[in-house]
């Protein structure tokens, strides 16, 4: 039970980390303060939900595909969370693969390093 509460948690946290990043480094990609939890919490969960979907589809139906699925996942929680949430504004297709690039490879990295630094302590003690 921790251990999926720690996964939500860094999951939460490295998916925030990277719409920020998304919106700063990209002039056409906007999040409002106001709906900026609001729109987390969506492409989180939406990311949570279609990455597993979208990875038995690629493994039975197109198995090369496998590589690219978490940025299909990602392209997809981009889309959902600008059709359903107002804080999320991407415009142009440029900016739509730039958003997905960026956001998929900063929540990866973010992914990664996090638990180190938050759970160092955890993870020490353990050896």
């Amino acid at each position: 039970m921790m251990r999926l509460l720690a996964t939500a948690v860094v999951a939460l946290i490295a998916n925030a980390i990277a719409l920020i990043v998304g919106a700063w480094v990209l002039p056409d990609m906007s999040l409002t303060a106001i709906a900026f939890l609001i729109a987390v919490v969506i492409f989180t969960v939406v990311a949570v939900v279609i990455d597993p979907l979208i990875r038995q589809i690629s493994m039975t139906k197109a198995p090369v595909l496998l590589g690219s699925s978490a940025l299909v996942s990602t392209l997809v929680a981009l889309i959902v969370t600008a059709l359903v949430s107002d804080g999320l504004k991407i415009s142009g297709i440029t900016t739509w693969i730039l958003a997905t690039v960026i956001v998929w490879a900063v929540s990866m990295i973010v992914r990664l390093l996090l638990p180190m630094i938050v759970f160092k302590k955890t993870l020490a003690a353990r050896k």
